[in-house]
């Protein structure tokens, strides 16, 4: 929520992305049936499966990862299609910003450090 709609401060009518993003954690509608309003448990619930859903496939198309890099590389997914990721050094490139899944642990460690 922080890194896709900075907590819904940047979107409109809970939308961002030119339109394509829905709500607090910016669900695709070009990839996926929006469910619920855009601060919705709902919504949060979806996207909450969505990222899970990214996850396990990073850990199933790289199984000798650790689970702290499949973590990574399903966030990565998240933003750029589980596609995008390649190799652990460079899943990134191709994320918005070239740094969605590094930008996305700082900003929940920073969270988590500061009693979020």
């Amino acid at each position: 929520m922080s890194r896709e709609s900075r907590g819904g401060n940047v979107l409109e009518n809970g939308r961002g992305d030119h339109g394509n993003g829905f709500g607090l954690m910016q669900v695709d509608k070009r990839h996926h049936k929006i469910v619920g309003a855009w601060d919705s448990k709902e919504h949060i619930t979806q996207a909450t499966q969505i990222l899970i859903g990214m996850i396990q496939g990073i850990a199933k198309k790289f199984p000798n990862w650790s689970k702290e890099q499949q973590l990574k590389g399903g966030i990565s997914a998240y933003n750029a299609g589980p596609g995008n990721v390649q190799t652990y050094e460079k899943m990134d490139v191709g994320t918005t910003g070239n740094d969605y899944a590094n930008d996305t642990v700082a900003r929940a460690q920073w969270l988590k450090m500061h009693g979020y």
